[in-house]
């Protein structure tokens, strides 16, 4: 019989300390909402707001240290444009919306102001953008994956990191750099794995005078490189941006579209900061569409062999079921009753 796991396990994922969804205890300042308003809201039109071009290059995972590992042989990437700066702008604008920041704001021990779970109803424009079919092509196309949003609830996460004194920041950015040295320990979000196998990470913020913000990527053998975001394979953390008044980066999750590509995406990274009927409804509605369509295949490939006239394959059956109770188990682990300490 084969073995049920031909492939490396994936790594823990350490969510944070956060049990249950928070509001963040300081307000965001009033100029940056003021900013973010527009007079006039648009829809989302891929042939005016997707401005994609290809990532200068692309990183295999076996350069990283880590063939075999993941879903794609591809690891992460060099920053690319994906959203025009209208489309920023009309993002921008449904995130910092009363509306939004009252309903979606979110605290957690790894990132003190998110927005997160807006939706269609709240933010259309930002829900349709990710939802494009031609802005999932040019992600996929990076990926080396077609993929898709995980679920709605992760479209998106919003981190936002706003500083009151930007002359501060600058300073010690200035003095960072005049000794030769850079700002790699200076850490935004600390050594993690995402919970989900890829994310698609889109500066919000203007980046003139900005040094940082890039992400640290830490291979199997302890060598620290700068590249774009990472997710579930790969262990990384963003860097502190200086220089600049705020940082605010759009995170939306992926997983792989084909239900026969294995999916190991976990609910810890996202369990403590999330509306848990929303997330376990719609975790467990995608779950059971990808058991549904395996299922579904495996009976049509039964009865084309049984008309056939073929011998029974028991091993490869048994191989077949134990990987869908495995998927099952895997669910079991996510969908949990969360208690206070």
């Amino acid at each position: 019989m084969p073995a049920l796991i031909s492939h490396p396990p994936p790594p823990h994922v350490v969510g944070p300390a956060t049990k249950r969804a928070t509001r963040p205890s300081k307000k965001l300042p009033q100029s940056l909402i003021e900013s973010a308003k527009l007079a006039k809201k648009e829809s989302w039109d891929s042939e005016k707001h997707l401005a994609f071009q290809p990532p200068s290059k692309i990183l295999s995972m076996k350069e990283i240290g880590l063939e075999g590992h993941g879903i794609s042989p591809n690891a992460c990437s060099e920053p690319f444009p994906l959203f025009s700066e209208e489309a920023i702008s009309q993002m921008r604008a449904e995130i910092f919306s009363e509306t939004v920041l009252d309903k979606c704001q979110y605290a957690s021990t790894f990132n003190a102001n998110m927005v997160r779970g807006m939706g269609h109803e709240l933010a259309p424009f930002t829900y349709d953008a990710w939802h494009s079919p031609e802005t999932l092509a040019k992600i996929s196309q990076v990926a080396g994956v077609e993929v898709v949003p995980a679920f709605d609830f992760d479209i998106a996460n919003i981190n936002i990191s706003v500083s009151d004194d930007k002359n501060a920041e600058i300073s010690i950015g200035e003095n960072k750099l005049r000794d030769g040295s850079d700002n790699d320990n200076l850490s935004s979000v600390a050594w993690h794995y995402d919970s989900f196998p890829f994310v698609c990470v889109v500066m919000m913020s203007d980046c003139t005078g900005m040094v940082g913000g890039e992400t640290a990527v830490r291979k199997p053998n302890g060598e620290v490189i700068k590249s774009a975001d990472l997710a579930r394979y790969i262990e990384h953390q963003a860097l502190k941006a200086l220089g600049g008044r705020e940082r605010i980066t759009m995170v939306t999750s992926l997983r792989p579209k084909s239900p026969f590509i294995r999916d190991e995406s976990v609910l810890t990274g996202v369990r403590g900061i999330s509306n848990l009927d929303e997330l376990y409804h719609q975790y467990t509605e995608y779950r059971l569409e990808i058991l549904e369509e395996r299922l579904r295949a495996k009976s049509k490939e039964e009865r084309k062999l049984a008309l056939a006239k073929k011998k029974y394959d028991i091993p490869a059956m048994r191989h077949f079921l134990q990987e869908q109770r495995a998927f099952i188990d895997s669910m079991l682990t996510e969908i949990v009753e969360v208690e206070d300490d």
